[in-house]
């Protein structure tokens, strides 16, 4: 029996099985007869040993993460990663954390505490699943294992692998073997094969190895999604039954539908293709996606399996038809579960209340600007009025509830995309807040890949990557997170009202919520022949609007936003002369939001969907 080992180091977040790992566990064994394969979860340890909290603002914060184990790798740069550690914490609010000394020492010897639990020299391939944040991890636990185990072969593959950044690493880093530059499966199995074979993996496609000589193909890719077995998180599991009763949680399920962004199509520039700040797609070649029938099979399967109802889909972007129809198979199965996915701002109404009549609770959509100007040059593909339309529909009872960013500092944003935003940002006040995110550069990207159309003059390692590594080894690796010269402070302070009006917007809507079980802020009750919209403002009596006959008609028609000459065509009988000042005032009052002769109410009924 072949022994493989697949390895996950923190700080992914504690409360979930790695997809990854349990993904290529389960392909792995169903295709090479006569292997045995362990998943270890070295993050679910660390954060028992450091406490679910600490982890967890930890795993929140890239740099945190990164610093703690670049001070193991490299033990002279620790005095100035403890300055860094203060200035970030105090950034970040984050003061509450431990210093940096005893943190980093304690978690040396958590990490050695993995580590001696295993007889590494057993194992035939040890492989490292390396996402954000893990990079420095991951090489801190590769370098230990093979102190332990010289002749342990190590393979590396994630989004921190792909293209330049995959070799790199290989040219950097003498103690890993291979890497994997698209998705594993493929190239993981070939590799396998190889190794039991006692063969030099010459050209396995998908693989980088220090001891080929010929250059193998970018990609190998499991041509159907239906074809993967559903994942195996039995040693996560185990792990956690292990632990003492009191550090047991429930944990959320990840599950895939899909695989890459069916979004990534041209800018109309001639330039890469998707959002022009996204970067999340470098391993996918083109977009796949499992049959509904097989959706519906395997999330049966898992929860029943693994006794859990929290499942957490992973997809960058689930397809674009056929969700209302998915959702509703999923109510058909007749469990109580609590979801989470990604989705785009334009999944229409029926698709939400679909998603929440099947468990959905939470939704991350890509909102990203509330200035259609800025929208367009993220080459987003939506409006500001999408955006403010489906964060008004996700505060609707039954709805998921909306999760998401908006992106301040594009390096080609100017004045008028922050006066856009300042004057959106009025009208959305009665829903949920969104998190005010600074750019970053991403590897690959499209304003990675054509920088001088965004207005960035040269492109670099992040600064904060000078703290971390050696200037010696820096100078020859690629990463993740790139740092460029161009108008930094400028945007910095150009978006600073956005940055205030956004922290007094996330008062705003506590206050509002204060009491469990509060109503949302803005809604309204129809009386048939009359309506009744409620404004909640927090320590003062509520504001209401009574709207009557054909008031009310075209306040609900516009319940989904209209251009104005269909609200013209839908009431005949009523000029332009009339509508126009009738929809002016509701904009005026903030009921109703408008962009260009578009019109969208912004209440919400008070009935569940």
């Amino acid at each position: 029996m072949s022994h493989i080992a697949l390895i996950s180091t923190p700080w992914p977040l504690f409360n979930r099985p790695s997809i990854q790992l349990g993904t290529l566990k389960a392909f792995v064994r169903e295709k090479v007869p006569g292997v045995d394969v362990e998943a270890f979860y070295a993050y679910l340890t660390v954060a028992e040993g450091l406490g679910y909290g600490p982890y967890g603002r930890i795993s929140e914060s890239t740099w945190l993460g990164e610093a703690l184990y670049a001070g193991l790798l490299y033990p002279e740069k620790q005095p100035q990663l403890a300055r860094f550690w203060r200035r970030k914490t105090a950034a970040d609010r984050s003061g509450d954390l431990p210093g940096f000394e005893p943190l980093s020492s304690r978690l040396g010897r958590l990490t050695q505490q993995i580590l001696d639990r295993v007889e590494w020299g057993a194992y035939l391939l040890a492989g490292f699943s390396i996402c954000y944040g893990q990079l420095t991890s991951t090489l801190y636990f590769i370098r230990k294992i093979k102190e332990k185990a010289p002749g342990l072969k190590v393979v590396v593959g994630g989004p921190a692998c792909a293209g330049e950044l995959g070799q790199s690493l290989l040219n950097v880093f003498p103690d890993i073997d291979f890497v994997v530059q698209g998705e594993g499966e493929l190239p993981l199995t070939g590799l396998i094969e190889a190794l039991k074979k006692r063969k030099a993996p010459v050209a396995v496609s998908g693989l980088l190895s220090r001891v080929s000589s010929v250059e193998a193909t970018p990609f190998a890719q499991v041509p159907h999604l239906d074809a993967l077995p559903p994942p195996d998180y039995a040693d996560y599991f185990s792990l956690l039954k292990g632990l003492a009763p009191e550090k047991r949680f429930q944990p959320r399920i990840p599950m895939e539908i899909s695989r890459g962004c069916w979004w990534r199509k041209s800018s109309g520039t001639g330039g890469p293709s998707g959002c022009a700040f996204c970067n999340l797609n470098l391993q996918w070649k083109g977009y796949r996606a499992k049959s509904h029938g097989r959706i519906l099979r395997e999330l049966d399967t898992l929860t029943d399996r693994y006794q859990a109802l929290s499942v957490s889909f992973m997809d960058n972007l689930l397809p674009a038809r056929g969700l209302a129809r998915l959702f509703g198979e999923m109510k058909n199965l007749q469990k109580d579960f609590r979801l989470f996915s990604e989705i785009r701002a334009k999944t229409p109404p029926d698709v939400l209340a679909a998603m929440g009549t099947a468990g959905m609770r939470q939704v991350q959509v890509g909102v990203e600007a509330l200035s259609s100007l800025l929208l367009r040059k993220i080459n987003k593909g939506t409006t500001a009025m999408d955006n403010v339309e489906i964060m008004k529909n996700c505060e609707i009872p039954g709805f998921p509830d909306l999760a998401g960013n908006l992106i301040l500092e594009f390096p080609s944003s100017d004045e008028k995309d922050v006066e856009e935003t300042l004057a959106n940002l009025d009208f959305v006040l009665p829903f949920r807040p969104l998190k005010a995110i600074p750019f970053w550069l991403g590897y690959g990207s499209p304003v990675w890949r054509r920088p001088a159309a965004f207005g960035i003059n040269r492109v670099s390692h992040h600064a904060h990557y000078t703290r971390l590594f050696p200037k010696e080894v820096l100078k020859k690796l690629r990463v993740m997170i790139q740092g460029y010269q161009g108008p930094v402070r400028y945007q910095h302070r150009l978006w600073q009202p956005v940055r205030d009006k956004i922290d007094a917007w996330h008062r705003f809507y506590s206050a509002c919520h204060k009491t469990p079980g509060s109503d949302p802020i803005l809604t309204f009750q129809d009386g048939r022949e009359f309506m009744i919209i409620r404004q909640r403002r927090p320590g003062r009596y509520d504001m209401t609007h009574k709207l009557r006959g054909s008031s009310r008609r075209i306040y609900l028609f516009c319940h989904t936003q209209r251009p104005l000459t269909r609200i013209l065509e839908g009431f005949p009988g009523f000029g332009e002369d009339q509508i126009r000042p009738f929809l002016r005032m509701m904009v005026d009052k903030r009921l109703m939001f408008r962009e260009g002769d578009r019109f969208l109410s912004l209440a919400i009924p008070v009935k569940r969907a």
